[in-house]
């Protein structure tokens, strides 16, 4: 048991160790030129400076938003692309991981109704992206 445990904490205490270095070398090193600008509050693209019942950009929220949505659709398919690829052993024998282990398993239906869901759901996100295009969500005004 502590054979299996000591590279694990070995592994912890060099993590915390790198961090708190580059904490302590970026705090020494860092440049320090405080200025009233960099001071000032910053917050949803504009400057806070006006009055603060004025009407705020979407523009902003809206690529956030989009922003969002790509990284989320990267989520779904992580997942896909590790299954979608048949794992092998150095000894090249096949390991029961991989779509082909779960179809033959009958977990998932076959390779091709799986890519075409896939496609269906990137096509889809396509969609969603020429829809931001076309409404001007990704041109800083």
């Amino acid at each position: 048991m502590q054979t299996v445990v000591v590279p694990i904490f070995l592994l912890i205490a060099c993590a915390v160790a790198l961090c708190l270095g580059l904490l302590v070398l970026g705090r020494l090193f860092a440049p320090r030129r405080p200025s009233r600008v960099k001071r000032m509050p910053y917050e949803s693209g504009m400057d806070p400076i006006h009055d603060t019942r004025r009407r705020f950009d979407v523009q902003y929220h809206l690529l956030a938003i989009a922003f969002l949505v790509f990284d989320v659709e990267l989520l779904f398919l992580y997942p896909w692309a590790v299954v979608a690829r048949p794992a092998t052993s150095p000894a090249a024998e096949p390991l029961p991981v991989g779509i082909d282990a779960a179809v033959s398993a009958g977990i998932v239906p076959s390779r091709g109704l799986v890519f075409a869901g896939v496609m269906v759901f990137i096509a889809l996100v396509a969609l969603g992206f020429v829809y931001d295009w076309r409404k001007g969500i990704f041109r800083w005004r």
